[in-house]
């Protein structure tokens, strides 16, 4: 099956931008995955109005990329805190991705404003594309072809 017979509507790329797709989304995961986990934290940091936050982390709760968690502090009412799940983890590449494209063709000369490094020994973390063969592999030498899941358009 050729490329331009493929059915896009079993596309991984769409059906993940379906997910995460919208600005407002991405920015949101970001905060939590700096952490931040308060409602009022968050639309603080990012200038987000209230119903917009409020619709989109009701979003990634019902995706399950967050998990609602409560705490009430003294004389105030119970609120929730918004918490990355195991899936959402999983998106911490695509945003070290963005990240480093924005570092590399969209920076100042400064220098990137946010460095992303290993817990384990501090040293930095970035993006690669590797092969199963373990080489470093340039976006130019990627071919995408069709996978096992593919289906055709019908003619």
């Amino acid at each position: 099956m050729e490329w331009r017979e493929v059915d896009l509507g079993n596309c991984s790329v769409a059906a993940t931008l379906g997910l995460i797709g919208e600005r407002w989304t991405l920015l949101i995961l970001r905060e939590v995955f700096a952490g931040l986990h308060r409602f009022d934290e968050i639309a603080e940091h990012l200038g987000v109005s209230r119903r917009v936050l409020t619709e989109r982390l009701g979003q990634l709760v019902d995706a399950g990329l967050l998990e609602r968690r409560s705490y009430q502090e003294a004389g105030q009412r119970a609120r929730h805190e918004y918490h990355l799940t195991s899936p959402a983890h999983d998106l911490q590449w695509v945003l070290a991705a963005l990240l480093q494209y924005g570092d590399i063709h969209l920076g100042g000369p400064e220098g990137p404003p946010t460095l992303l490094n290993h817990a384990g020994c501090g040293g930095q973390v970035h993006v690669e594309l590797r092969c199963s063969c373990g080489h470093e592999v340039a976006g130019s030498e990627v071919v995408p072809i069709t996978g096992p899941g593919a289906t055709g358009t019908s003619p």
